[in-house]
This record gives C-alpha cells, structure tokens and sequence, in this order.
C-alpha cells in the first residue's frame, strides 16, 4: 500500500510540475518539431519509440514501435499490475508482439500505430488544442528536445486522467 501511495505521489508531482500555458507550449512544440525533423533526416526516418502509460492504481503498459522508412513495421506490448501484497512486486498481466503483417490487430490495448510524424501531428492538433480553460495542458521534450509528453488532463480529475502520449525513449536504429 506504501508504494502505491509514492508511485502516486510521483505521477502527481511530475503531471503538476510540467504545466505550461498555450504560449509557451507552441513555441516548445515548434523548436521540438524542428528537432524531430533534423532527427528523422539524420536516421532515414528509421527509429524506434517508447510509449508508458501508469495508474496510480498499480496498471501500467508499455510499447516499444519500430519504424522503418517512415512505415510502423512492428509494435510490443506489455502490460503489468502491482501485486496488492504490499511489495513492489509486479505481474504481467499481458503481453504480444505484431510484425508488419500484423499492425494495429491489437487496438483494443493501445489503439492505432502512429509514427513520430503521426504522434507530432496529433500533439498539434488535438492535445495542445484541448480547452484551457477546462483542461491543463502538459508538453515536454525530454527525448534531446524531441517530445516526451503531450497532453491535457481535464480541471478537477483526480486519477489517470492524462489524454495524451508519454514517450520515454526515441532512438535511432539500423536494420
């Protein structure tokens, strides 16, 4: 119970700590956007990215993308749950793979594949779009300037209710 109650107030210490107004968030989104592209020109637009999601409640998920030429070409995925006996102890609850005949035939556990592209585009479109007077609004660019988080929890929520994309890892990667 003690580590679901720091793992809590981690997430809420960094979902709080990383606000910033619609101003700076589009100048941040520009400067990272144009370190996303200086990136993709400099590794072929072949990459792979990282995206975690976790609960307070113990539930967390991870997938590992794997794009080639600008094409998702595999995805990973891995779901675990805190045991509930007052460790840190974790189960996988679920796990899968798909290759490039099988993308997005899991969109239940994550929805569609995106590529970095897809990810900027939406980031500029939709979760930076998000009301601010109703929402707060989260962007930040911890991947060397490229974005690793977007989104915008809505005002009063109190657990998971992040709308966005968390991306703890984009590296560059030869086949």
């Amino acid at each position: 119970m003690k580590a679901l109650y720091i793992s809590a107030i981690i997430i809420l210490i960094s979902v709080t700590s990383c606000k910033k107004d619609n101003i700076a968030n589009e100048s941040e989104f520009n400067k990272s956007y144009k370190t996303w592209l200086s990136f993709k020109s400099t590794a072929h637009n072949t990459y792979l990215y990282t995206t975690s999601f976790r609960s307070v409640f113990g539930y967390g998920a991870e997938v590992k993308t794997g794009v080639i030429n600008g094409k998702v070409t595999w995805r990973d995925f891995i779901s675990t749950q805190l045991k509930r006996n007052g460790t840190s102890q974790i189960d996988t609850i679920k796990q899968w793979h798909e290759d490039a005949s099988h993308i997005n035939t899991h969109p239940n556990d994550v929805g569609e594949s995106l590529t970095l592209d897809d990810v900027y585009q939406k980031a500029k479109t939709v979760w930076l779009k998000a009301d601010k007077k109703s929402n707060d609004i989260y962007f930040e660019t911890k991947n060397s300037g490229m974005i690793s988080s977007c989104g915008f929890v809505p005002n009063g929520c109190q657990d998971d209710c992040f709308n966005g994309i968390t991306i703890s890892l984009i590296t560059s990667v030869q086949f």
